[in-house]
């Protein structure tokens, strides 16, 4: 997760949310604070702050972009 956040790239997660479901989320990290990531979540284009004790599973997401 730092390297995503540090080289701007996304990630789509897996995480316990918090009604206690698995989520997925495909998210822009943008800081590490703590115990906490701070992201752009694409899914529900908003911001997130998400328990990095609660991500289950992180996976780097290619975007491509039509020319």
């Amino acid at each position: 997760m730092q390297r995503a956040t540090d080289q701007h790239q996304y990630i789509q997660i897996i995480y316990l949310g918090s009604n206690s479901q698995t989520t997925r989320q495909t998210l822009r990290p943008l800081e590490i604070t703590g115990d906490r990531l701070k992201a752009y979540c694409l899914t529900r284009r908003a911001p997130s702050f998400i328990a990095i004790g609660n991500i289950f599973a992180v996976q780097p997401v290619v975007i491509r972009h039509a020319v």
